[in-house]
C-alpha cells in the first residue's frame, strides 16, 4: 500500500487525487492532508480518508476543527504545517497541488526528506526550477508530472531515445477568451472568465488558462522537467483537449497522449507510474468527438504567454517576477478591481522595471517574490 500526502486537498486538483484514491482504497492510505481554509470540506476529507496529520492556513482555522478531528491527528497550521505535512510523516509521495508561490517551499522540504512529488504546483519549478531539479537529482527523487499536458509529454517519452527528441508541443485550449478580438476583451468580466469550455479547475488557473499565462508557466516548466531549450517547446491552439501533448522525433515521427479533458487521468498515472490502472475518468470516443481542431499560436494576441517565454530565455528571477506579477494581477481581477487586460499590463510593467538576478539562490527568490507583490499591488 503506498502512502501518500496531498497539499491543497481541498482545490480541484487535490479532491480528484482524493477521488483517485477513493477508487483504489485498497491500494492507497492517506498519510496527510494540507487545506487552506475550507474547513468544512476538509472535515469530510478527514473523515472518509483518516489521514493521521492535518494543516490548515492560520492557527485560528486550527482552533475551529480541533474539536472536531478523531482522537490522534496531529493538527498543524500555516506555512510550517504545510511544510510539516510535505516533510513529516511516512508519505512515499507528496501531491503538490497548492496555487501559486507558497507551494515552492514546502516542496523543497518534501524533496529533501526523501519523498517522490506528484507536481501539479508547476509555480514551483517557474520559481526555482534551476534550485528544485537539482535537489531532487541528489536526493534521487522522483518529480513526475500531474498537469495533463506535461503527463502527455512524459508518456509520449516513455522508452524513447531523449537523443532523438527534436521538440515538444504544448497544446492550449485557449480558454473562455479563445475566439475574442482583443477588442472583445476590454468588457469581459470575473463570471465570463470563469466559464472555460473544457475543464473544471480552480478560480485562479481558469483566469491564467483565458490570458494564455498559464501556457507560459507550463513552457517555463516543461524546459525544467525534460531538460529542453526554449527552441525545442512549442505552443499550438487545440480548441477540443484531446490531444493533450505531443513529442516530435528526429525521423519526423510524432508521437501524441490522447484522452478525455479529465484531469484524475494523470493524477493516477503519477501515482501509479510505472503501471497503468483502471480510472474513474469516462473513456474516449474518437468517433464520437468526430474531428480535432489545431490552430498557430498568435502571440500578438496572447501576449503573456510571450512574455512568459521571454521570461524563461532570460532565465534568473525573471521568471520568479513573472509569476508572482501575475498571481497579484488574477487575485485584483478576481475581486473586480482590475479589468481582465490590466492582468497582462502589470505582468509587462513590473518586467520592465525588473532588475534580473541570474542563478539566484532561495533567499533572492523570496526576496524578489515579496518585492514584485507589493509593486503589482500598487500598480
Amino acid at each position: 500500500m503506498k502512502k501518500i500526502s496531498v497539499l491543497g486537498s481541498t482545490g480541484s486538483v487535490g479532491t480528484q487525487t482524493l477521488d483517485v484514491v477513493a477508487t483504489h482504497p485498497e491500494a492507497f492510505e492517506v498519510d496527510g492532508l494540507a487545506a487552506g481554509s475550507n474547513i468544512g470540506l476538509l472535515l469530510e476529507q478527514i473523515k472518509r480518508f483518516k489521514p493521521r496529520r492535518v494543516s490548515v492556513a492560520t492557527p485560528q482555522l486550527a482552533d475551529e476543527i480541533r474539536s472536531s478531528l478523531p482522537l490522534g491527528v496531529e493538527l498543524f497550521s500555516g506555512n510550517e504545517g504545510l511544510v510539516e505535512i510535505a516533510a513529516g510523516g511516512d508519505a512515499h509521495t507528496v501531491v503538490t497541488a497548492v496555487m501559486g508561490s507558497v507551494g515552492l517551499q514546502s516542496t523543497l522540504a518534501a524533496i529533501e526528506a526523501g519523498k517522490h512529488i506528484g507536481l501539479a504546483n508547476k509555480e514551483t519549478l517557474v520559481t526555482a526550477g534551476h534550485l528544485v531539479t537539482k535537489l531532487a537529482a541528489r536526493k534521487g527523487v522522483s518529480i513526475l508530472p500531474i498537469d495533463s499536458e506535461h503527463s502527455a509529454i512524459f508518456q509520449c517519452l516513455n522508452g524513447e531515445n531523449r537523443e532523438d527528441v527534436t521538440g515538444i508541443t504544448l497544446t492550449a485550449s485557449g480558454g473562455s477568451f479563445r475566439d475574442y478580438s482583443r477588442e472583445q476583451l476590454k468588457n469581459v468580466t470575473v463570471e465570463d472568465a470563469l466559464r472555460h469550455p473544457n475543464w473544471t479547475m480552480g478560480s485562479k488557473i481558469t483566469i491564467d488558462s483565458a490570458t494564455m499565462v498559464n501556457k507560459g508557466l507550463e513552457v517555463i516548466e516543461a524546459h525544467w522537467l525534460f531538460g529542453l531549450s526554449y527552441e525545442q517547446i512549442n505552443v499550438i491552439l487545440h480548441p477540443e483537449s484531446i490531444i493533450h501533448s505531443y513529442v516530435e522525433y528526429r525521423d519526423s515521427s510524432i508521437i501524441a497522449q490522447l484522452g478525455s479533458p479529465d484531469m484524475r487521468v494523470p493524477i493516477q498515472y503519477a501515482l501509479t507510474y510505472p503501471q497503468r490502472w483502471t480510472s474513474p475518468a469516462k473513456p474516449l470516443s474518437l468517433a464520437a468527438v468526430g474531428s480535432l481542431t489545431f490552430r498557430e499560436m498568435d502571440y500578438e494576441r496572447f501576449p503573456a504567454l510571450r512574455l512568459a517565454i521571454e521570461c524563461g530565455k532570460a532565465g534568473g528571477t525573471a521568471t520568479t517576477a513573472f509569476n508572482a506579477a501575475n498571481e497579484i494581477a488574477v487575485s485584483r481581477f478576481l475581486k473586480s478591481e482590475i479589468s481582465f487586460l490590466r492582468i497582462e499590463e502589470i505582468i509587462e510593467e513590473v518586467l520592465q522595471s525588473h532588475n534580473n538576478e541570474i542563478n539566484p539562490d532561495l533567499e533572492q527568490i523570496q526576496h524578489c517574490d515579496r518585492t514584485v507583490r507589493e509593486i503589482a499591488a500598487s500598480l
